[in-house]
């Protein structure tokens, strides 16, 4: 009778210390790159979806367009993304970057508008006959007024581009995805579990710093929290 060996990773055991141990500095390169694609996709789009939102705000026409054209873009399934994608950037980090970021306007652009529209008119009218202009406007009473919703938007946008950084793995470039994939192909059992449970640790760490955020930024919601 063969006797079981001692090392769980031998036995490939779904749970097991050693794999931490051994692979701890493969294991922080794999999260280090899952959280910088995921803080610059997040930040890019970020950074389109706000002026996206307010055009839209201030130009009605525009709305329409632009909702529809970022959930067209939202409709895309991942991988038929990337592929559109690979003449432009190649097999690349900025691949899954651009992809993110299309992914994420739907979120962001419909939530931020959605701030924006429900600042009360009346508030607007009190600014301008304080003698606001459109950007004093916009920077000091309807961005921080659309907060609340913009942070929504911003968290569901962070935890779904935490999650979709793992199919940037066909492209080489997918953070804990790429040890995902490996381990799948390979059965490793405790790189899977390890890789899978790093991202969701990552979705919540990142969903509860927005939150707290969100509660420094908004003090005047406080009151809705407890």
């Amino acid at each position: 009778m063969t006797v079981p060996p001692n090392d769980c990773l031998a036995r490939n055991e779904w749970i097991c210390g050693a794999y931490l141990t051994s692979r701890r500095q493969i294991l922080l390169d794999a999260v280090g790159q899952h959280l910088r694609l995921t803080a610059v996709s997040v930040l890019i789009g970020l950074a389109i979806a706000v002026p996206l939102a307010v055009l839209a705000r201030r130009r009605r026409w525009s709305a329409g367009p632009v909702l529809g054209v970022t959930t067209i873009l939202y409709s895309i399934p991942s991988l038929a993304m990337f592929s559109l994608l690979l003449p432009l950037y190649g097999l690349s980090a900025s691949l899954v970057v651009a992809g993110l970021v299309l992914y994420s306007l739907t979120l962001l652009v419909r939530n931020i508008l959605a701030g924006l529209r429900a600042v009360p008119d009346e508030t607007r009218q009190a600014a301008r006959g304080m003698g606001y202009g459109p950007i004093r406007l916009l920077l000091t009473v309807e961005l921080p007024l659309a907060l609340p919703a913009a942070m929504a938007g911003l968290r569901i946008a962070t935890v779904s581009a935490v999650s979709l950084v793992t199919v940037g793995a066909i492209v080489g470039f997918g953070g804990l995805g790429n040890l995902i994939y490996a381990g799948m192909n390979t059965y490793f059992k405790a790189q899977v579990l390890t890789a899978s449970v790093l991202c969701v640790v990552i979705a919540v760490a990142a969903d509860l710093l927005l939150l707290g955020a969100q509660r420094l930024l908004t003090p005047w919601t406080r009151a809705a929290w407890s």
